[in-house]
């Protein structure tokens, strides 16, 4: 029997080890294609998971039109035409923007990244806008299933928001960056959960809410929320009515906050009142204090207290006038008198003084000068 060319035999190893080759290459993508749609599968699993979990919460959230994408390596869910309706605020509002982009990493369906196209509004169901959002960019972060979530992350770049006025805009808060970062410290989302919340800004300023807000701040503020029974689906007001209920506490590890030329730094617990106002006390360390004190108006409300006013009509009674002198510089003297109360120390490079931020049904003191009310947090 002849033998086959030398030349054919190789041309059909050849052949033989292409095909071995492109059987490997096809299983390949077969798998990996495979593996893509479940992964996706378990993302819309997930994301389904996390909107039915905020809707037992009284978020409702809805997609005009959704489309699944990203393959081969991520899975990225489309939503055009995103909406939400909070139910549990009162009265409710609702929520829409232009397309909501989620996405996973194959080989981790349950860290949902999603970023949100500017604007949004703000407006009771059925009607014009009361405010609008808008930002230069916004994503989130959500990792853990909606039975155990671990963390959540909000990153906001250039966010503003306005209050509608007819066809006119109020600025009520604009910022360079804002990021809030929540994770699970202690326990599990079923039994005592411990929160850690850490809040972020930088030049934010809020002229729409208070004069005093109006220069840029910025912040690092580090919270710790104990008292929760759990983390099943509820409003925030109640969960800190829960916190209140169990006698809990908002520890507060580091808190840093500067205004212009005035820095403070402080830390303490405090917890929450049946009223559901803060109450509790802050060792803080402030230096600048002189520019906080005025731009809060602090030096009016000394030279109209009812010890500048008896001291002012003993004064007038000795001679006419002197009275209104000792009520301007108990103005003009206040951070002097207000250091004199606390322990001199240094901050930064600077001279500050240590002293106590006493926070008493939600209005803060600073020594004797109330410096601010903190909202009711139910």
């Amino acid at each position: 029997m002849a033998r086959e060319p030398h030349s054919f035999q190789s041309r059909r190893r050849t052949g033989r080890r292409y095909a071995v080759w492109l059987f490997i290459v096809l299983a390949l993508i077969g798998g990996w294609t495979w593996l893509w749609r479940y992964a996706s599968d378990k993302a819309t699993e997930t994301i389904e998971g996390w909107r039915a979990r905020e809707a037992k919460a009284g978020h409702i959230y809805s997609c005009g039109k959704q489309t699944i994408g990203g393959y081969p390596f991520r899975i990225e869910i489309n939503c055009d035409q995103a909406g939400a309706v909070l139910r549990d605020n009162q009265p409710p509002f609702e929520l829409k923007v232009a397309n909501v982009l989620v996405a996973a990493e194959v080989f981790q369906p349950t860290l949902l990244t999603s970023e949100y196209a500017s604007p949004l509004t703000v407006a009771a169901p059925g009607q014009p806008p009361a405010f609008i959002a808008s930002w230069k960019s916004a994503q989130s972060r959500a990792r853990g299933t909606p039975a155990s979530p671990e963390s959540i992350s909000v990153v906001l770049d250039g966010p503003s928001l306005d209050r509608m006025n007819g066809s006119s805009r109020e600025s009520v808060i604009k910022a360079q960056h804002i990021e809030i970062l929540g994770h699970m410290l202690e326990g599990s989302a079923s039994k005592d959960p411990v929160i850690e919340v850490t809040l972020r800004t930088t030049q934010m300023a809020a002229p729409g809410l208070n004069p005093f807000a109006a220069t840029p701040i910025d912040s690092d503020i580090d919270v710790v929320l104990r008292g929760m029974k759990d983390f099943a689906p509820k409003s925030w007001p109640a969960r800190f009515h829960e916190i209140q209920a169990a006698n809990g506490r908002i520890d507060i590890n580091k808190a840093r906050v500067q205004q212009g030329e005035t820095v403070a730094v402080g830390s303490g617990t405090v917890s929450i009142n049946p009223q559901g106002n803060l109450q509790g006390q802050l060792t803080v360390t402030i230096t600048g204090l002189e520019p906080f004190l005025k731009s809060i108006g602090a030096d009016r409300f000394v030279q109209n207290s009812p010890t500048v006013d008896r001291l002012a009509g003993t004064l007038d009674r000795l001679m006419p006038g002197l009275g209104n002198v000792a009520r301007q510089q108990a103005g003009a003297n206040l951070g002097a008198g207000i250091n004199l109360l606390g322990e001199q120390t240094v901050l930064e490079g600077k001279r500050a003084v240590k002293l106590p931020l006493r926070i008493d049904d939600g209005t803060m003191f600073l020594g004797p000068i109330p410096v601010g009310k903190a909202p009711a947090l139910f």
